[in-house]
């Protein structure tokens, strides 16, 4: 049964909130769940939060946004670690919890506001603040959030108005954790590197079907990443689960996307986000994300009581195990640094296996559409019903590589495309100061290339297949080296193997590379060739070859002068040259 709004937030706020001073109250408390406030809201009750419990709590600006608005985090602890020196110094676990990435999405602003009252006045979690450090970011999109409208999520219940998907460059932030390039990141990154977080929690709302589950609960590392933390992200998760369970919520642990479009029978599968995405992230710097769905088609006061107890049972969770989990991270550092000569997967996905699994969804028909014709599902939320359906969550390595030994160089020309990401991600690097000739490394030479044509994120992103392979090659001064003797190593190899899904070279940083600047005159090579036949026979004979064997190439005229141009002494030996090379030692 759909509740109404007005009874749901009676059901929510429940006597605690008709003592709660108003001046500490959201307007969407005030208005039984049905608005959400201006970022104004926002500004106005970080400065009283922190007015009101200055010993606990502080507002923090550490950002602006494209448009000038203040990116804002209150930090509240009663450990008395009111700086992240302190907090490292006396081992205080830190949370981070970060609400509007996607600014439609909002449950998060208000359960954290509401949560974060509750806690400061010993009306929930009491003792919780004592033992660790709450970051909490009310909004992330902050230019999103201010384009205000009421269908800007459509399928979406609730509240009347709300923000917008993407920023206001038209980007969205969470397919920019690893290449790092809007204002809003770079800020996001330097606060998680001054704090770093033992959990990182991203607070959205699904988009996707009906049925009866409210919130998917996902972490990783669970299948990525470290193995003694993946073990510790189950944990997380299925802790999390439990607590949601016991709370009256019906959580599952995988994102509920259909393998088929809409189609319920086609199941669902799990896996592990690329690191663009904050749990796809996360893992790299050997940390627990964990993403946090409430499902669309629940009522606005619905989704945020969930969004509320989920942060308070992550914070309860971090209160008992905060410690050891970041002890944990610690080691993991430390193995991290050893991560060369290793295969280190680049991506992942469910194998074929699959288990039935029982989803509480509706009743539903599949029927021709008469508006676009194709087959479309149509719920009846009168008639909850269970679906037994196929799960793959046999999630394993799609793609892996051996990391070198020693580390990657980028030479001087390229630096400037490298060294400010490696910085934001806190990535130790080493400029050479002097050249290095002769140098003994692995170059990439990109066999074949393939861009988008369309733009994605603002680029045109890259395939490349190809390999490494042994070289010698002389380099300026000035080359900059990345060694993966360090904690963030999995940043370093995310950022730098061609072939990574977020790699630099996908996001198209290092296209011009991939583009052929020199050319003969048809004319010429035609000249070229007939030279090149009568002096070489061995080449002649691989000519004659390929036109026996290879019917593309004997119809392709461009292709067979090409044979003769890559042969001839005026081919760029740059050309597909991937512009970082890898070394399985530092260099001397």
């Amino acid at each position: 049964m759909i509740r109404s709004a007005a009874y749901l937030a009676a059901l929510l706020l429940g006597a605690n909130a008709v003592a709660a001073p108003d001046n500490l109250r959201t307007l969407s408390e005030q208005s039984g769940f049905k608005r959400t406030g201006r970022y104004d809201e926002v500004i106005d009750l970080c400065a009283r939060f922190a007015k009101s419990f200055p010993d606990t709590v502080s507002c923090e600006e550490f950002g602006r946004t494209p448009e000038g608005r203040p990116m804002l985090a209150l930090v509240a602890s009663g450990s008395g670690a009111r700086t992240p020196e302190a907090a490292r110094e006396r081992g205080i676990p830190v949370s981070l919890f970060q609400g509007g990435i996607h600014a439609g999405e909002i449950d998060g602003k208000d359960a954290g506001f509401l949560l974060l009252r509750e806690l400061l006045q010993g009306k929930a979690g009491k003792g919780l603040l004592d033992k660790q450090v709450l970051v909490f970011v009310p909004v992330f999109n902050i230019d999103g959030h201010e384009r205000f409208g009421a269908w800007n999520r459509p399928n979406q219940r609730g509240p009347e108005q709300m923000g917008w998907r993407t920023t206001a460059q038209n980007l969205n932030l969470n397919r920019d954790y690893l290449k790092a390039e809007t204002p809003e990141m770079q800020a996001m990154l330097a606060l998680m590197n001054r704090w770093d977080p033992t959990v990182y929690v991203d607070l959205h709302v699904t988009d996707g079907a009906k049925f009866e589950h409210d919130v998917s609960i996902s972490v990783e590392p669970l299948y990525s990443g470290d193995d003694e933390l993946r073990k510790l992200g189950r944990e997380l998760r299925d802790q999390t689960i439990a607590k949601l369970s016991k709370q009256g919520s019906l959580p599952v642990g995988f994102y509920p996307s259909f393998v088929i479009g809409d189609d319920p029978a086609s199941g669902f599968a799990d896996g592990v986000a690329p690191p663009r995405f904050s749990t796809g992230y996360l893992p790299l710097r050997n940390r627990f994300g964990m993403l946090v769905e409430t499902h669309s088609w629940k009522p606005y006061p619905v989704r945020v009581k969930i969004t509320r107890n989920t942060i308070l049972d992550v914070m309860e969770l971090i209160a008992e195990r905060g410690k050891d989990w970041h002890a944990e991270q610690l080691t993991a550092d430390e193995r991290a640094a050893t991560l060369g000569g290793t295969a280190v997967p680049l991506d992942y996905k469910a194998s074929d296996k699959a288990r039935e699994v029982e989803f509480r969804g509706y009743a539903y028909t599949r029927t021709p559409s008469e508006v676009s014709g194709a087959l479309m599902t149509r719920y009846d939320e009168r008639k909850p019903q269970v679906w037994k359906v196929p799960l793959r969550d046999d999630v394993q390595p799609n793609a892996t590589v051996e990391a070198p030994k020693g580390g990657y160089l980028v030479p001087v020309a390229w630096a400037a495309r490298v060294v400010p990401t490696l910085e934001l991600h806190g990535v130790s690097y080493k400029r050479l100061a002097t050249a290095l000739p002769r140098q003994a490394l692995e170059t990439f030479r990109a066999s074949a290339t393939s861009f988008s044509g369309q733009p994605v994120e603002g680029h045109d992103r890259a395939t490349l297949q190809g390999s490494w392979q042994d070289e010698t090659r002389d380099l300026a001064a000035g080359a900059v080296y990345i060694p993966l003797a360090q904690a963030r190593s999995r940043i370093v190899v995310a950022l730098l193997e061609p072939q990574a899904p977020d790699s630099l070279a996908a996001w198209g940083q290092f296209n011009a590379a991939f583009e052929q600047k020199e050319y003969m005159e048809e004319y010429v090579a035609e000249d070229v060739a007939r030279e090149q036949l009568k002096r070489d026979p061995q080449l002649a004979a691989e000519f004659q070859r390929k036109l026996a064997t290879e019917p593309d190439f004997v119809r392709n005229a461009a292709a067979r002068l090409q044979f003769f141009a890559r042969r001839h002494a005026s081919w760029d030996e740059q050309f597909n040259l991937y512009p970082v090379f890898r070394l399985q030692r530092a260099p001397e």
